[in-house]
């Protein structure tokens, strides 16, 4: 499918991936279209994002690729108030009850509200002279040549009362609904095979609640996250949203799910291995009530296995892989996505390379998030060798960290998505892991004695 500048380019579904994949787009495409089902009135939580009042963040390459994207973004964020800092030297990290002994790093991570990152993304792209949103709309489905080998547009359905499905004609349309996609079911219906899927079942929950502080717990940090492991399986992601306003979200796998009631939320919180999160908010003003958000499984929609695709159509963000939120990984794979399919738009754009290549960038990340979860007995999904070893180093690695910052700041590169996680076993700090994890054995052993 060749790209012209008179053509129209559809991006169904306004999320940081559809606002990342319009801003790609918008560099070729005479008219790039964005359609979602809500009316963007401002840095509101939307109705059909309700994982929107949790915490977010842009891990360190999130943050290169979306200043790559929209350059200035991460100062105009500073400027609004969003916590950017190092992120190991302006966190606070938490394993087993260990602090990870922090150090700078040069690379930021964005911590935000999520409705107010994508207001500014949001209004980065609405900017772009041959973009326009199409909002209040619901998808009905796509339209297509009628051997089903090219897809032509999608038909768009207003969200009020009599309204009728019009069709929306396009080279290209691009799917960014999130994890509720509806590709799988709309490539079938065009006789093409079932999308393999892939599945880590995590029954995972997110509670959050937002305070105002009455003593300050962060000092100059912009963070104190306490990481679940099978040892201490529940966590927490405590943010501050400038001032003296803070976002707790407790987190829970397995049905051990953070409650809803304050008194109980707040004993949840007591439980985690470390008080610095209770003491925080023992005194602190709720600003508003608990809300959960439940998350059964990572699911990873393996398009790039499908022995023949459509040309004219594309999947991105949460329908083409959707990550445990622990992670903090979506964003930033929706960034790398965008990044991918730019370099596809300078020629020919073939979906079925895309997707190979889009596979690639998911390939880490998916290692670490869904590999992670894996070390938890209860969780269900395919274990290999390689998951069992990697598990077991990985926990030496967090331990070593709590006593070495160059170990720390490894790990956060491949958190980060920096580097892969193969880089770990770098013989160099595959040393140091090797001694620092035998030296904090050797100290925990002494504190039980």
């Amino acid at each position: 499918m060749s790209n012209g500048s008179a053509e129209r380019a559809v991006v169904l579904g306004g999320s940081i991936a559809g606002l990342f994949t319009a801003r790609v787009l918008a560099e070729v495409y005479g008219e790039v279209v964005v359609v979602d089902r809500d009316r963007f009135t401002g840095p509101g939580v939307r109705q059909s994002v309700p994982q929107g009042r949790h915490a977010h963040g842009l891990l360190a390459r999130g943050q290169q690729a979306a200043e790559e994207l929209f350059p200035g973004l991460t100062g105009e964020l500073r400027e609004a108030g969003v916590a950017v800092g190092d992120v190991s030297a302006r966190m606070r990290w938490y394993v087993d009850g260990h602090r990870l002994r922090p150090g700078p790093t040069g690379l930021l991570i964005i911590g935000a509200a999520r409705p107010v990152l994508e207001h500014h993304v949001r209004a980065r792209v609405a900017a772009l002279p041959n973009v326009r949103f199409l909002t209040g709309h619901d998808i009905a489905g796509l339209a297509a040549t009628a051997d089903g080998s090219r897809v032509t547009g999608v038909h768009v359905q207003e969200r009020t009362g009599g309204s009728t499905p019009r069709r929306l004609d396009a080279a290209l349309v691009v799917d960014a609904t999130g994890r509720g996609s509806r590709a799988p079911k709309w490539l079938s219906a065009l006789g093409y095979p079932d999308v393999p899927v892939e599945r880590v079942k995590v029954d995972l929950a997110y509670t959050s609640r937002r305070y105002r502080l009455r003593t300050n717990p962060f000092t100059d940090e912009q963070s104190i996250n306490v990481i679940a492991t099978p040892g201490h399986p529940r966590g927490a992601f405590f943010h501050t949203l400038g001032g003296d306003e803070c976002l707790l979200s407790l987190t829970g796998l397995l049905g051990d799910h953070p409650p809803t009631d304050p008194e109980g939320f707040l004993a949840y919180a007591k439980s985690l291995p470390v008080p610095d999160v209770h003491d925080a908010i023992a005194d602190a003003e709720p600003l508003t009530e608990p809300v959960c958000f439940r998350f059964p499984a990572s699911t990873r929609r393996h398009y790039e296995l499908l022995p023949r695709v459509p040309d004219g159509f594309l999947v991105v963000g949460d329908a083409f892989c959707v990550f445990n939120p622990v992670y903090g990984q979506g964003m930033t794979a929706a960034a790398l996505q965008a990044r991918t399919l730019r370099q596809h738009l300078g020629g020919t754009l073939r979906p079925a390379r895309f997707f190979a290549d889009a596979a690639r960038v998911i390939d880490a990340p998916w290692e670490i998030a869904a590999g992670g979860d894996l070390a938890f007995p209860g969780v269900t999904g395919r274990r290999s060798v390689k998951t069992h070893l990697g598990n077991a180093y990985v926990a030496r690695v967090q331990s070593a960290a709590t006593r070495d910052a160059e170990v720390t700041n490894a790990f956060m590169r491949v958190a980060g998505l920096i580097d892969p996680p193969q880089a770990l076993m770098r013989p160099r700090l595959a040393l140091r892991v090797l001694r620092g994890a035998r030296r904090a054995a050797r100290d925990d052993d002494q504190l039980a004695a």
